[in-house]
């Protein structure tokens, strides 16, 4: 079987989100983010209020790559167990046979990551990080594209346990999905008067737009982008400027520019460039940082927001030529 060339393989993604946005209507940046996070292997948390799609947009995505799908509701009664597996005694066999949980997939979508206790939370740390499930001593691999898709609503804080910094850093991006705008929210009507139904889509009837092979492929291609010197100079000090600035209490981690610097690659080829420019940076900048700096308390006081903390130390630092 012939190798797709970098041509063909960008064509699928720019294809795959030509058929993610005629489903999901006026969210156009959202589903722009979510392929850079899939190119770059990141996982990322939805953070949005009910009713704008952030279910079915990862549904959606996952029916669109043919990739194996498991969603968990997460709530406080869910035991590590419960994502990740157990062994079960077989009485006829003698033997402890293992059943596997929702975590051994491809794509996992984990709702309402935030109303689980941090124990249960706990259990995707190797998985996200590793792509491995350790269990009763055994380490068992997970698929080589396991991604991680959470979601939480940032409106109810009562009955939710926030996400330690230790397993938010371990999220590429933490992605706010907004409201649609007037245009798009009325195409959502029109679509609905003329018989479109999100909740019942047939996601069986969607045509595949790329195949997990071509998104691996992809991905190393992606990683192929280069990076000049300059660049990682300018990041390292992005990254410094995080943990110098004054309203910050913890700056980016060494994780973090890792990160940084792969999701500025993914963008860079997604774009049709083989090399990384300061934009590709600042594009993922602002994703990949709020969930990860944390503010003074005063500065919280004060109503600043990190958006905006990330927007002006960007603006701070040289960007070379």
């Amino acid at each position: 079987m012939a190798v797709p060339t970098m041509t063909e393989l960008r064509a699928v993604f720019h294809h795959l989100q030509k058929k993610l946005d005629q489903v999901i209507v006026g969210q156009s940046q959202l589903t722009q983010q979510l392929l850079v996070a899939l190119l770059s292997g990141g996982h990322v948390i939805l953070e949005g209020v009910p009713g704008t799609g952030k279910t079915l947009a990862v549904k959606v995505l996952a029916q669109l790559i043919q990739g194996q799908f498991r969603r968990i509701q997460l709530t406080p009664d869910v035991l590590p167990s419960d994502l990740l597996g157990t062994n079960i005694f077989d009485l006829n066999t003698k033997e402890f046979l293992l059943k596997k949980g929702p975590v051994f997939t491809e794509i996992l979508l984990a709702d309402e990551i935030n109303r689980t206790p941090p124990k249960t939370q706990a259990a995707l740390l190797e998985a996200m990080e590793e792509q491995q499930v350790t269990l009763d001593g055994n380490t068992l691999p997970l698929s080589p594209l396991f991604w991680v898709i959470a979601t939480q609503n940032p409106l109810e804080f009562e009955g939710t346990y926030p996400l330690p910094e230790a397993q938010l850093d371990r999220f590429l991006f933490k992605l706010q999905v907004d409201y649609p705008e007037r245009s798009a929210e009325k195409q959502m009507l029109l679509n609905h008067q003329a018989g479109f139904r999100g909740k019942q889509l047939d996601l069986k009837q969607l045509q595949a737009a790329a195949t997990v092979e071509q998104i691996l492929q992809a991905r190393q291609a992606a990683m192929a982008v280069t990076v000049d010197d300059k660049i990682l100079d300018y990041l390292l000090d992005l990254v410094a400027r995080t943990r110098q600035h004054g309203d910050l209490q913890i700056g980016a981690s060494p994780r973090s520019a890792v990160s940084w610097l792969q999701a500025a690659k993914a963008q860079a080829w997604l774009s049709e460039r083989d090399y990384v420019t300061p934009d590709d940076l600042k594009y993922v900048g602002i994703p990949l940082l709020r969930h990860r700096l944390i503010l003074r308390p005063e500065a919280q006081l004060d109503g600043l927001q990190v958006d905006s903390v990330v927007s002006s130390l960007v603006g701070q630092v040289a960007v070379p030529r």
